[in-house]
């Protein structure tokens, strides 16, 4: 499990990378929409790697341990909502990249894949 929590704190410092990349390029150039679609596959696997592969066995812990059972009902919900709302978001710009909400949507999905990443790494 050690294995798994490394490579997920790393993929969480690559996309707050990308994230930044972003906002620096500017997420209405062309450049900035381009990192942020080619960054789709990466984030996306990462999202799914711990909804099917963390999560589950933090579950089977919690079990027998009622401390990490209350920070699990906590993340309940954010679990899937956070993978829903990125994937909802590359869809709409993956071929409207011209729409006029892109900016305030990508400044909704920073906020949700920040603050799940904040609560993972300070709960978790």
């Amino acid at each position: 499990m050690s294995d798994l929590v490394s490579i997920l704190k790393s993929e969480h410092q690559n996309i707050v990378k990308i994230l930044t990349k972003v906002s620096d390029l500017g997420v209405d150039s062309k450049e900035g929409r381009q990192a942020l679609l080619a960054a789709k596959t990466g984030l996306i696997a990462h999202l799914n790697r711990e909804d099917e592969h963390l999560f589950p066995v933090l579950l089977k812990e919690a079990e027998s341990d009622p401390i990490l059972e209350d920070a699990l009902d906590f993340f309940h919900e954010d679990i899937a909502g956070v993978t829903n709302a990125a994937i909802a978001f590359f869809d709409k710009y993956e071929t409207d990249g011209e729409n006029s909400t892109f900016q305030s949507d990508f400044s909704e999905v920073v906020r949700v894949l920040s603050q799940r990443i904040q609560k993972e790494e300070s709960v978790l």
